[in-house]
């Protein structure tokens, strides 16, 4: 079993920064992709940025220049660093990987972590 804990969010004013993290965990092979999604109150949970194991990024037109993903995969840990914070991103963010484990590709997600942005 692979568990994924998410650490970093909190309350921030409009314009401020926040670095969330999430630790990977568990007997596992390697880890392909990692994503960060968030899910506002009352809208669908949205892809926000994705990280393959490579190092190539993809972000959401929304966040795209504001926000950056890593990852450190010694440690299995991937980052979302976020600037320039909008009232717009209060959400709740989950950390999702795709783990190879001995059965295949299996895909885990995180508890997840509020970012509240005030005006």
């Amino acid at each position: 079993q692979v568990q994924l804990v998410e650490s970093g969010g909190g309350l921030v004013q409009a314009g401020g920064s926040l670095r969330l993290s999430c630790a990977a965990s568990g007997i596992m092979i390697s880890i392909d992709s990692m994503r960060w999604y968030r899910q506002a109150p009352g809208k669908q949970r949205e892809l926000v940025a994705i990280i393959t194991s490579g190092g190539s990024t993809n972000y959401a037109d929304s966040v795209k220049g504001r926000f950056t993903i890593s990852r450190d995969n010694a440690k299995n840990l991937v980052y979302l660093q976020m600037n320039s914070l909008k009232p717009e991103d209060t959400a709740v963010y989950y950390c999702s990987a795709n783990a190879l484990l001995q059965i295949g590709l299996r895909a885990y997600w995180g508890q997840g972590t509020q970012v509240t942005v005030s005006s």
